[in-house]
């Protein structure tokens, strides 16, 4: 049984491992082994997490059984504190199935009170995710040539959600 909890710096060599697995299992396929390892290697390395972890406008999650971290959510809120981004919702592919996501994305929705929109960029060819956060009401609102930073060359669809405030 997994706990959603904040994480913490002891967490962050379990959660760059569930990066790495998630980005390899996900990934490889649309833009081949060579490319995810730099992408992990830039956007999930120690520093990056460490960096999340440490942001004052940013929350870190993690479902923990006890024994690993079997997936994370990072999110952050714009300036005025109306939108959330989320960045990551990632489940290690032998814990997907079991609600992880669902919890990890449920908790994320109430880390940020007052906030009025949700958004979230994700590849358009990753259906498993897309149909995830469509069940969890996201719908498109946009698409962007440059996924996670500027000039990555990464297509994504932007998602996002009405927020209760």
């Amino acid at each position: 049984m997994f706990f959603v909890r904040s994480a913490s710096p002891r967490d962050v060599t379990a959660i760059r491992e569930v990066l790495a697995e998630t980005w390899r299992a996900t990934y490889a396929l649309f833009y081949g082994a060579a490319k995810v390892e730099e992408i992990i290697a830039d956007w999930h390395s120690e520093a990056a997490v460490k960096a999340a972890l440490s942001r004052p406008d940013g929350e870190y999650l993690v479902a923990d059984d006890g024994k690993m971290i079997g997936g994370v959510a990072f999110a952050s809120k714009s300036a005025d504190g109306n939108t959330i981004t989320l960045h990551q919702l990632y489940v290690r592919p032998k814990c997907q199935g079991f609600g992880i996501g669902r919890d990890l994305f449920a908790e994320i929705e109430s880390c940020f009170p007052g906030a009025q929109k949700l958004t979230l960029e994700v590849d358009p060819g990753n259906e498993p995710a897309i149909g995830f956060y469509r069940a969890h009401g996201m719908v498109e609102a946009g698409r962007t040539d440059n996924c996670g930073k500027d000039q990555s060359g990464i297509p994504a669809l932007i998602l996002e959600k009405p927020l209760a405030g």
